[in-house]
C-alpha cells in the first residue's frame, strides 16, 4: 500500500490540457489576408516597408504577410529575423552579455517603415525588447506592430497596429500558435496547465 502511495507521488506532474481550438488553417489564412490588406491601405510608400519577424514564429508569419503583399501589389518586401534574447528585461547582465543573438536582418533599418511581427502579444515585454533591438541597429522612420493574437494582460503601454484576433484569456491559460513551417499544422489553441497522475479524489 505504501508503495502505491509512493508511485502516486512520483507520477504527479503538470501537463497542458487543450481547452479550445480558436483558429484553423483557413481562419489563419483569412486573418493574415485581411492584415495584409490593412497594411497596404495604411502605407502609401510600400517600397519603404521592411518586415522584421521576432524569432521564432514571427518569422514565418512575416514571410506569409510579405507573400500576400506581393500577390496583391507585386512588391517584394524584405523580411529579416530578430532574436530578442539579449534585450529581455528578465535576464541578468551576465546572462544578457553571454546570450547568443541571431539577427539575420540583412538590410538597414534606418529611415525604414518597419513591420515588427510576432505571433502572440501579452505583456508587451517581448515587443519592448524587440524595439530596443531594432533601434540599436538604426533609427527607423516608423515601427508598426503586427500580431496574430492579442491575448491581453498588458504590463507596458504597447498595442498592436494590426491584429489577427483579439482573444480574451486568463493568465493561467496558454495560447499555443502552431505553424506548418515549424509544427506541421496551422492552428491556434487555448490550453491550461492541469495536474495529472497521483491519486484520484474520491
Amino acid at each position: 500500500m505504501f508503495k502505491g502511495k509512493e508511485h502516486d507521488m512520483r507520477s504527479d506532474r503538470m501537463e497542458e490540457k487543450i481547452k479550445a481550438r480558436i483558429m484553423d488553417a483557413s481562419k489563419i489564412r483569412r486573418v493574415l489576408a485581411r492584415v495584409a490588406t490593412e497594411i497596404i491601405e495604411r502605407n502609401r510608400n510600400l517600397k519603404n516597408l521592411v518586415i522584421v519577424g521576432v524569432k521564432s514564429r514571427g518569422i514565418y508569419i512575416g514571410k506569409r504577410v510579405a507573400h500576400l503583399i506581393k500577390e496583391l501589389e507585386g512588391i517584394d518586401i524584405p523580411v529579416g529575423i530578430l532574436d530578442i534574447a539579449r534585450y529581455r528585461d528578465d535576464m541578468t547582465a551576465s546572462k544578457a552579455k553571454g546570450a547568443l543573438e541571431e539577427a539575420e536582418i540583412g538590410f538597414s533599418v534606418a529611415k525604414k517603415d518597419i513591420l515588427l511581427i510576432d505571433d502572440v502579444l501579452m505583456t508587451g515585454r517581448t515587443i519592448r525588447a524587440a524595439m530596443d533591438g531594432l533601434i540599436d541597429r538604426g533609427r527607423p522612420q516608423s515601427i508598426q506592430l503586427v500580431v496574430l493574437v492579442d491575448r491581453g494582460h498588458r504590463e507596458l503601454p504597447i498595442r498592436p497596429d494590426y491584429v489577427g484576433k483579439v482573444l480574451p484569456t486568463s493568465r493561467r491559460e496558454v495560447v499555443k500558435v502552431r505553424l506548418k513551417e515549424m509544427d506541421g499544422v496551422d492552428e491556434v489553441l487555448i490550453a491550461e496547465p492541469v495536474k495529472v497522475g497521483g491519486r484520484k479524489k474520491r
